[in-house]
């Protein structure tokens, strides 16, 4: 059996925001995917909201940012979720 994943403290925090609890053996890509396809949703029904008129113009990019800002775990390639292996450091 393989080693457990250990994901970056930092990063479960921010996985847990949006809901993500990922397990020793959760792949770091899946999990990616899954926030993107998190955001892309909540990206899709901001549009929605806007074509809805729901409100102006003018507030769009700004909640567009803001959105985009509570996802910052995106900005991180798989490898960056999780602690690199021991055999890893050690060659560092």
């Amino acid at each position: 059996m393989a080693d457990p994943i250990r994901y970056r403290a930092a990063v479960l925090e921010q996985l847990l925001a949006h809901g993500v609890a990922p397990t020793g053996r959760t792949n770091p890509q899946l999990v990616r995917d899954y926030v993107r396809d998190l955001y892309k949703y909540e990206i899709r029904s901001l549009r929605a909201r806007y074509l809805r008129r729901e409100f102006p113009k003018i507030e769009y990019a700004g909640r567009v940012d803001e959105l985009r800002r509570r996802y910052p775990v995106l900005a991180l390639q798989p490898r960056e979720f999780v602690e690199p292996l021991e055999e890893d450091a050690a060659a560092r």
